[in-house]
């Protein structure tokens, strides 16, 4: 009696799934076009930039996050210490370039003494006032300070490129902390946790897997007679299988540009054997994030598509939804 029951109640399911499907294809008037598909995400790896041991994971399989919401922390003891390290080379760097600096004043003042001895030994070796070599050394303590401050301001730029690299330096590290602090990248929902807390990852180590669902499409194959006709654009409806009496709006985002078999997926033996041509429709971001916590993927339905820009939408195909 029980079997009676249940087999009944799948007969009724069938036959109810058979009749709406009927009446949608009985109720497609001209210049529209309908496919099969399953609503598919934009699936994104969340994974470490430098590699270390994985100190903290803040999220589980199935929690929705935010964009900048931080997912997980990579151990940074080290990174630390090597940020420490660095700022203190950049603050000695900064005492050398000034300790440079007086050696350039120094030696500038001391230029300026020698020029005027040296202008004035010049002077009263002309009147025959002095001899020859004191001449020639006030030339020479001349030629010595002019040295001296070519070499004093090549040391105050060298002083100042170590400046640049230790900040540079530290610049870096601080960027690596930065990075140690894994976050979401959309507004989304987390899929799988791949790693666990206190594992040592490499660089591009997979942390978790998450779904972003602000990009959210339905990919159907259309027949060459109907996907020429389809523009970029074009206004769309995904009807889900589960939700029947509620289009959710879309457009076109992709056409290919080569014909294929249709896929294995689809049911039919009869329409595997056609070539057909991909079409992706996408529900519009606004609208995802309006039901975020309501979007599902991998759910099956049909996507309706436009193909005569100045047709109406039947009444059956008319959204509740606001684009």
């Amino acid at each position: 009696m029980r079997k009676g029951v249940i087999v009944v109640l799948v007969l009724a399911v069938v036959a109810a799934i058979w009749a709406g499907q009927k009446w949608l294809v009985q109720g497609t008037p001209d210049g529209f076009a309908f496919g099969n598909g399953r609503i598919e995400a934009v699936a994104l790896d969340i994974a470490t930039k430098t590699g270390g041991r994985l100190d903290q994971l803040l999220v589980e399989e199935g929690d929705f996050v935010t964009q900048g919401q931080i997912l997980a922390r990579m151990d940074t003891a080290t990174l630390e210490a090597q940020l420490r390290q660095a700022q203190a080379k950049a603050r000695q760097a900064q005492d050398n370039l000034l300790a440079a600096k007086a050696q350039v004043e120094q030696a500038q003042s001391q230029l300026n003494l020698a020029k005027v001895q040296f202008s004035r030994a010049k002077e009263l070796l002309g009147k025959k006032l002095i001899a020859r070599a004191q001449y020639d050394e006030a030339e020479s303590s001349f030629q010595v300070a002019s040295a001296a401050l070519v070499a004093a301001n090549a040391q105050a730029v060298a002083a100042q490129g170590a400046i640049d690299e230790a900040e540079a330096g530290v610049d870096t590290l601080k960027t690596q902390l930065d990075d140690a602090v894994l976050k979401a990248p959309r507004d989304g929902r987390i899929q799988y946790r791949l790693a666990n807390v206190g594992e040592v990852l490499g660089a591009g180590g997979k942390v978790l897997n998450m779904l972003d669902l602000t990009d959210v499409t339905m990919s159907i194959f259309l027949p060459q007679a109907q996907a020429g006709k389809v523009a970029l654009g074009s206004e769309a409806r995904i009807i889900m299988d589960a939700l029947p009496d509620k289009p959710i709006p879309a457009s076109v985002t992709f056409v290919s540009a080569n014909a294929q078999f249709t896929p294995k997926q689809v049911e039919t033996r009869e329409e595997r054997e056609k070539l057909t041509f991909k079409v992706k429709v996408r529900i519009p971001a606004s609208l995802l994030k309006e039901h975020i916590t309501q979007v599902k993927t991998g759910l099956p339905g049909t996507a309706w598509i436009k193909l005569d820009a100045s047709q109406s939408w039947p009444a059956n195909l008319e959204s509740p939804f606001k684009a």
